[in-house]
């Protein structure tokens, strides 16, 4: 069977295998390859071609990086079908989905093309006597980013473009549960004419993820995924003196004021909630109805909800299943709950009819009324395509009720009263808003990043705090008391 290695130095590497893990297909439930686990010799190489590529990169000039990272957009524009296709065979969405995935990624590689004027300094002229003070933006060397199974091709280029457009190099740690989308991307690099080393990726568990944190080679960590690692990520990078931006966990709420377009909202919130089977940090998994609407708002979403097809992200279907049987079992189990907690299961997808192999590993759109704030299904990231409806009695009860919540990544209000919408995002503490927009993930030249425990760390990912992460500011104070001469070139000066 295929082995899943790492991508070291510019070339494939197996790696010393004494480890294993299995990769699925979660549709058809079926083991389709191994990732070789990273030892400490396998972290230590990678990195160590990381540090020292570093200084040649460093002094590449803008001009020779701008080149590399547009002849990668070219590459990944013309060939992300191929992208696609590695996806949806080993996380299960839609092929629609994964080349929605790749597409999102690629506007983060576009936007640092624009590198040059994104690492501009700035100059000041005679602040006294024959004196200049100005400052540059310098990169911070090697950066490890770790990314998470739900999007193994955009969220590591929410990083890496930007990383490496500022003169860093990069370790990759992907999920182990779909680790070849990684390969793939390195290898395009690499024919886009990225040197060697700039790009390495290591495959593993935590024992890859614990090499990045505490290596001293390592200045700087980007990571996505659930709250307790991420909480786990920054202490234990930052108490190793590092610089850590670390994504977490979401429970995001669709508040639905009564002036609202109905059919806008289910429409809405089916797309919101199921889309890649709910496994989204920005996923709505939670509608805050403002009565008297949720009754209508329920049944309007109910006869959606039936006329969806589950199946193999391969095929024509709407939505594929979860990434593995472990964490299916895990999203059912809290339907269980709901129903243990009081809730009413309007929809169940425990018992889905899939248009696929039955060993996949499925579970269909579930829609729960009535769920009690005290309940886990309220509480917890489910990370699953179960949508929970709560009823509140007024605009300010809602701005209420998502504000005590203990995250703070995405939201989003649907009305049709403009003060109401100012005061939502006002009001609201919450990193990323929606206004008739269900999952408000900003573009490329925005910057990505929540709230309380959505984020830990001061900056997001992408746009200009990206660059501002990956980069260190030097301030320089000048005096030249002779003028010099460079001497006379009439070439057009290039790179």
């Amino acid at each position: 069977m295929q082995t899943v290695g790492h991508y070291i130095n510019g070339k494939l590497v197996p790696g010393s295998a004494r480890r294993l893990g299995d990769v699925y297909n979660p549709a058809t439930g079926k083991v389709i390859r191994q990732v070789s686990f990273a030892e400490t010799t396998d972290a230590n190489s990678a990195i160590n071609a990381a540090n020292e590529v570093f200084p040649a990169w460093r002094d590449t000039s803008l001009a020779k990086r701008t080149q590399i990272i547009f002849a990668f957009r070219e590459i990944l524009n013309a060939r992300k079908e191929e992208l696609a296709a590695i996806i949806t065979e080993e996380h299960g969405k839609t092929l629609a989905d994964a080349l929605g995935e790749v597409t999102r990624g690629l506007e983060v590689v576009e936007f640092a093309t624009g590198l040059a004027g994104n690492l501009k300094g700035s100059y000041s002229e005679q602040v006294s006597t024959g004196i200049d003070v100005y400052s540059i933006k310098q990169p911070l060397g090697v950066v490890g980013i770790i990314s998470p199974f739900n999007f193994p091709a955009m969220v590591p280029m929410w990083f890496f473009p930007v990383a490496i457009a500022a003169g860093n190099t990069v370790v990759l740690k992907p999920s182990e549960k779909d680790p070849s989308a990684a390969i793939w991307i390195a290898e395009r690099l690499t024919e886009a004419g990225l040197p060697d080393g700039v790009f390495n990726v290591l495959q593993g568990d935590k024992l890859a993820v614990d090499e990045l944190l505490t290596n001293p080679l390592v200045k700087a960590i980007s990571f996505v995924g659930s709250t307790p690692i991420a909480r786990y990520v920054y202490q234990t990078g930052t108490a190793a003196g590092k610089r850590v931006q670390a994504l977490g966990g979401a429970k995001n709420h669709m508040l639905v004021l009564p002036d609202a377009d109905l059919d806008l909202v289910a429409d809405s919130a089916i797309n919101a909630g199921f889309g890649s089977a709910g496994e989204r940090c920005m996923a709505i998994s939670v509608v805050v109805a403002v009565e008297p609407i949720a009754d209508d708002l329920i049944s309007k979403i109910s006869q959606r909800m039936a006329g969806l097809v589950v199946g193999d992200g391969r095929l024509a279907c709407d939505m594929g299943p979860l990434i593995t049987r472990e964490h299916r079992d895990k999203v059912a189990s809290y339907i269980d709950l709901a129903e243990t907690d009081g809730a009413e299961v309007v929809v169940d997808g425990r018992s889905v009819a899939v248009e696929g192999d039955s060993n996949g590993f499925w579970l269909g759109p579930t829609l729960i009324d009535n769920v009690p704030t005290s309940s886990k299904i309220y509480r917890d990231e489910i990370f699953g395509p179960v949508l929970s409806v709560v009823r509140v009695k007024s605009f300010s009860e809602g701005v209420e009720l998502i504000n005590a919540a203990d995250f703070g990544n995405g939201t989003a209000i649907f009305t049709n009263d403009g003060g109401a919408a100012r005061r939502f995002q006002n009001e609201i503490q919450v990193g990323m808003i929606g206004i008739n927009v269900p999952i408000p993930v900003p573009v490329s030249y925005y910057s990505f990043g929540g709230f309380k425990s959505s984020l830990f760390g001061d900056t997001k990912a992408h746009g200009m705090q990206g660059f501002h992460f990956y980069t260190q500011e030097k301030t320089i104070t000048s005096r030249w008391l002779d003028p010099s001469h460079g001497g006379i070139n009439l070439g057009f000066p290039q790179n």
